[in-house]
């Protein structure tokens, strides 16, 4: 795919030699962006897995960057109180069912409590294709509302491996300090070591980089990545 004037320029600050500290490479992405907003920085990690393999789980970022968001949380009785408290946007049992079959979807993230699952599982054509489905793998199915509402405002996200084998997420804003987005990343890199397949064999990170929403992709030392992130 041929590459605008712009992103030429951007790829002559990067040497394609060597692999960057996730500080060096976080500044060099910062560097590279060119777009006329705020781009967002994203990591990307390659892992060796089987196809039958996947890896799934949440992180808190240490770094806040997005909006804050609306959170909906199906509960009933003092688990629905609890929630309320806690700040969810919208609380409620078959009222909010009923709404969202039909057609109302004003909210971001949906929790739940495990005794309303039953009832929610209903939604699954509506909020699975969507990925708004609560998950106990995602923590969004518990009944710890208080806490899930708590990590989710500090900016837990959701992560999970392509059918590539790579997870992509996004771990800051170029209008960051480069420190907090190696911050982000390296909070990431440690979370998806945690959840390493028991039979995975052999390196089980085999790449990484970060790239601006435009911008051409840095290598990281993923060597070094991973061992810092072992040692979190």
């Amino acid at each position: 795919m041929k590459r605008g004037k712009k992103y030429q320029e951007a790829v002559k600050k990067i040497d394609r030699t060597k692999q960057y500290s996730l500080v060096e490479a976080a500044e060099l992405v910062k560097s590279c962006a060119y777009a006329s907003f705020v781009e967002t920085v994203e990591v990307a990690v390659s892992l060796s897995l089987k196809k039958s393999q996947s890896v799934r789980d949440t992180v808190v970022l240490p770094n806040q960057f997005m909006a804050q968001k609306k959170i909906l949380v199906f509960a009933k009785g003092d688990k629905a109180e609890e929630a309320k408290a806690a700040g969810a946007a919208y609380v409620g049992d078959t009222d909010l069912i009923d709404k969202i079959r039909g057609g109302w979807m004003d909210f971001d993230i949906a929790v739940a409590t495990p005794d309303m699952m039953k009832d929610v599982g209903r939604l699954g054509p509506i909020l699975g294709r969507r990925g708004l489905m609560p998950n106990p793998k995602t923590h969004t199915v518990t009944n710890d509302i208080k806490e899930a509402l708590e990590e989710l405002n500090k900016g837990r996200v959701e992560f999970r491996s392509d059918k590539t084998g790579v997870v992509h997420l996004a771990v800051g804003k170029v209008d960051m300090d480069a420190q907090k987005i190696a911050e982000n990343a390296q909070a990431t890199i440690a979370e998806i070591i945690r959840k390493k397949p028991a039979d995975a064999k052999g390196d089980f990170i085999l790449s990484i980089s970060l790239s601006s929403t435009m911008g051409p992709g840095v290598h990281v030392n993923a060597k070094d990545a991973a061992d810092a992130s072992m040692a979190m």
